[in-house]
């Protein structure tokens, strides 16, 4: 099986780059932390216009009728440049839920607006639910309009989280295929961040002189950056097989998103400890951009599904299977 991506669709993953490369992401993620979103709901606008918000919306509703393989094209774009807000939930997520049980809001989701989603045990707070247009809970197969509670503070400050709580049922769903494209988004997400942490840490270590030598050309410092490469091309091919395993409906969907979620994040979490290996005591500050890549990463880990989770579902699998 070939996991080499179509022209149309690394051209459409380019041009996200280069919208997300004019728009200072460093400076709108440090203004989402402090609680002004409005720099973030303008690039979010922007997604939108190039039809990001509405890949996973039909073509009836006003969005694109893209598959998985497109969700995670343009999912790792936006975690190369750790954009913030509720990625997953809003281009993921919402869609597959929405489209069960309340169909008439996809065209605002494919326009713009912001979705954000809590689901019990995997999914206890609903990320930035005071930004979203959208707040839903799922409590076993029901969907509802969840209500906002006390807000809890993350380890990547630009993810606000909340607990919720039940208001007017929208009806009840089949919540594994959401849970499915949650943590195959998310893995995605991670694979961009670390590819980018990859990239900030071998252009560091190109210029910074230690004994007369730029860093980079220590033998140490060359193999921690060649095995971050080597993990993040290997967990690539599982991203895209897990994303073919749900645009076709595969029987092992949900073992694919795990392997992926779990490849990808190991892959990322590697990239984030050699970025602050490499980076040195800078790396720890808040006034350095790599800070808004690590801690996201940090998050993104244990987001929809964690790793233990996630091998188990694998195993478990496996075992059936044998």
């Amino acid at each position: 099986m070939r996991f080499t991506l179509d022209s149309s669709r690394t051209d459409f993953a380019s041009s996200i780059d280069a919208l997300l490369s004019k728009a200072d992401l460093p400076a709108v993620i440090r203004s989402w932390n402090t609680g002004d979103t409005g720099p973030g709901l303008k690039v979010w606008q922007r997604l939108a216009e190039t039809g990001v918000n509405g890949l996973l919306v039909s073509e009836e509703h006003d969005g694109l009728g893209a598959d998985a393989v497109d969700l995670v094209v343009a999912v790792e774009q936006l975690g190369r440049h750790a954009v913030p807000g509720p990625v997953a939930e809003t281009l993921a997520v919402a869609p597959a839920l929405l489209a069960q049980v309340s169909p008439d809001r996809l065209a605002a989701l494919a326009s713009g607006s912001l979705t954000t989603v809590a689901a019990a045990p995997h999914v206890p707070f609903a990320v930035d639910a005071d930004s979203a247009d959208l707040v839903l809970l799922v409590d076993g197969a029901t969907v509802s309009i969840g209500a906002p509670g006390d807000v809890q503070r993350s380890v990547d400050q630009s993810r606000r989280l909340f607990p919720l709580t039940a208001g007017d049922a929208l009806g009840d769903v089949d919540f594994t295929p959401a849970f499915d494209l949650g943590a195959l988004a998310t893995a995605a997400q991670l694979q961009g961040l670390g590819q980018t942490l990859l990239e900030v840490t071998t252009d560091y270590a190109k210029q910074r002189k230690q004994f007369g030598k730029v860093i980079g050309q220590f033998q140490a410092i060359k193999h921690h950056l060649a095995e971050v490469a080597v993990g993040l091309e290997m967990s690539r091919p599982l991203l895209h097989g897990a994303a073919l395993a749900v645009r076709d409906g595969s029987a092992d969907a949900s073992r694919d998103v795990s392997a992926a979620k779990v490849a990808c994040g190991d892959a990322a979490y590697r990239a984030a400890r050699v970025a602050l290996q490499v980076h040195g005591a800078i790396g720890y500050t808040q006034e350095h951009d790599l800070s808004l890549w690590l801690t996201k990463v940090r998050a993104l880990v244990t987001a929809w599904g964690t790793p233990a989770f996630h091998r188990g579902r694998v195993v478990d699998s496996l075992v059936e299977a044998s």
